[in-house]
């Protein structure tokens, strides 16, 4: 089966609007090249106006009934003729900002592309039943010879059978099943809350990889005849990689709207022995609005903190590798404090998600916007807070720890792998340790862990070698909810459904300020955090094992070598 009648199949069972064996039984009574969606319509379980609702539903958008409205002229002369029969579109009503069109297929990227490059204004897109808009057609546009030769229903244009998604921007009938598969890949990698789509060529198949909480899954691997069109693609669409040039890597970006959520992704390609991999990272915007909570902070870390990012001024540090999330912590820190009496800038390569209320600046080297010149102009705009995307030199280090002592609060990361850590790692890039000691306030040092599915949570027990892996006694048991998922529709049946951090928090007191500029080696500085009461790693991890946040193995796996 086509993965996109998969996609849609799981949408029906997901709203209950079908079951299992109503699915079977229409799949064994199709007739000829029918599709399942297309039996379970005929046999009359679900209507087509109950697909289109769904998918809808699905991709937060609003669904209109077109037969109770009445479009006036002007409205309808905004979007021209063969305009409305080529996209299968009908303007409804002009808002403040824009015009809202109905749309049949609620999944279709390419239209939606489409009206924004032919109209050139702000759209609001809304679905209609494929009906609905034939009528509204004939009733606005098409004369009684026309009738016959208008366009199909939207559920022809999904084509839920072979390999296809949606329907093609160009109407290139050639390049159509290329597009869709393209298309309904990026919609089931963003409805399986996928953070990246790796794809693969190797000798004989072309792998399509999805990380979903931070794990790879491989999925449906399209055929290996067709890498060249999809990589191309894919090129086409980010808008400025070159389609000739397959020798360098390349970058790009897409930006996609499903009804009213808009889809980033950064786009890497890289020339390998069987063909260009491509990498695609999916920016979810949803992470801008999380708060400290929703981080994976407990009540008393979350309230130290709180009283962290709201110092006047300083170096607030997060460390981590690659994937550990520093970048999401950094945007929840701004987000909390992002106030009208406070003035903000960052500066980061690349700009990965647009704040309101945000100055952001984009590095850019090749025309000399490096981190440090940067730095040096935003400093003349005067901001109570800066984000530095990260400290990668001396220069930039010593800039930021400028600001941090002229009365800015400056939040960035570092590549280090606990907190401690991060105090040898400026002085070995070339920062003077009494600089270190005046300027940072604290470095949180963080790992990601996959948090248990809310919806098939059920309790569990620790096994003897999780117990002595962890360091965990039975007296810590007694009062402990230690949990796992059992696999549920809702979280595909992994057991997990989303990340959470577990955090190091190291504060700079007095004595730790004396042991820097002492040039205390990180042992010595670790020993200090201990007894100042810092939790490791692996100390946060347990506490969220036992309140049933996590798993012991996500913690084993996450905090591996930071037993002590």
């Amino acid at each position: 089966m086509a993965q996109n009648e998969d996609y849609i199949l799981e949408i029906l069972l997901e709203t209950a609007l079908v079951t299992r064996s109503q699915i079977e039984r229409a799949r064994s009574e199709r007739t000829g090249d029918e599709t399942v969606v297309k039996a379970l319509i005929r046999e009359g379980i679900v209507t087509e106006e109950d697909v289109i609702r769904s998918l809808a539903s699905h991709a937060s958008m609003d669904f209109v009934d077109l037969n109770g409205l009445a479009v006036p002229p002007e409205v309808i002369n905004q979007v021209p003729k063969e305009v409305a029969k080529r996209f299968n579109v009908i303007p409804v009503v002009e808002t403040d900002t824009g015009l809202m069109i109905a749309v049949s297929n609620p999944l279709d990227f390419d239209t939606f592309d489409a009206m924004h490059a032919v109209l050139k204004r702000d759209i609001e897109f809304v679905c209609a039943t494929p009906d609905a808009i034939r009528t509204a057609y004939r009733k606005y546009y098409a004369s009684a010879d026309e009738a016959a030769d208008e366009l199909d229903s939207a559920l022809g244009h999904i084509e839920f059978s072979g390999e296809g998604g949606v329907g093609s921007a160009e109407g290139d009938t050639v390049d159509a099943p290329i597009i869709k598969m393209v298309t309904m890949m990026l919609i089931e990698a963003y409805n399986m809350r996928a953070s990246d789509i790796h794809l693969e060529p190797l000798e004989k198949r072309f792998r399509v990889r999805f990380r979903i909480d931070g794990v790879l899954a491989e999925m449906q691997n399209p055929p290996k005849k067709l890498q060249s069109a999809i990589i191309s693609r894919l090129k086409i669409m980010s808008g400025s990689m070159s389609i000739a040039e397959k020798r360098l890597p390349q970058d790009g970006r897409i930006q996609v709207k499903m009804g009213k959520k808009a889809i980033d992704l950064r786009v890497s390609s890289v020339p390998t022995v069987h063909g260009e991999s491509i990498v695609m990272r999916i920016l979810d915007k949803g992470a801008l609005t999380l708060g400290l909570p929703q981080l994976g902070f407990l009540s008393d870390d979350q309230e130290t903190f709180e009283k962290l990012i709201m110092l006047p001024d300083g170096i607030l540090l997060v460390t981590g590798p690659t994937g550990s999330g520093k970048t999401t912590t950094l945007y929840a820190c701004l987000n909390y404090i992002n106030k009208p009496d406070k003035k903000l800038i960052t500066v980061e390569d690349p700009v990965e998600y647009q704040m309101s209320g945000i100055n952001q600046v984009q590095v850019n080297t090749e025309i000399g916007m490096t981190f440090p010149a940067a730095l040096r102009s935003i400093l003349r705009q005067a901001p109570n807070i800066i984000m530095i995307g990260e400290i990668r030199d001396a220069e930039t280090a010593n800039i930021a720890i400028n600001a941090s002592l002229t009365g800015h609060l400056v939040f960035s990361t570092l590549h280090t792998n606990d907190a401690p850590s991060a105090v040898a790692r400026l002085v070995d890039i070339g920062v003077q340790p009494f600089l270190v000691s005046s300027a940072t306030r604290a470095i949180v040092a963080q790992r990601l862990v996959r948090k248990i599915c809310a919806n098939c949570k059920q309790p569990s027990e620790l096994s003897e070698a999780e117990m002595e892996s962890l360091g965990i006694d039975f007296t810590q048991l007694s009062e402990a909810s230690v949990s796992k998922g059992a696999g549920c529709d809702v979280c595909k049946h992994r057991g997990y459904k989303g990340r959470a951090g577990i955090f190091e928090m190291f504060l700079i007191d007095d004595e730790v300020r004396h042991m820097i500029n002492n040039k205390s080696n990180t042992v010595e500085l670790r020993k200090r955090a201990r007894e100042m009461g810092m939790r490791t790693l692996r100390e946060d991890g347990i506490r969220k094992v036992l309140s049933g946040m996590t798993t012991a193995e996500e913690v084993i796996s996450a905090s591996m070598g930071d037993e002590g």
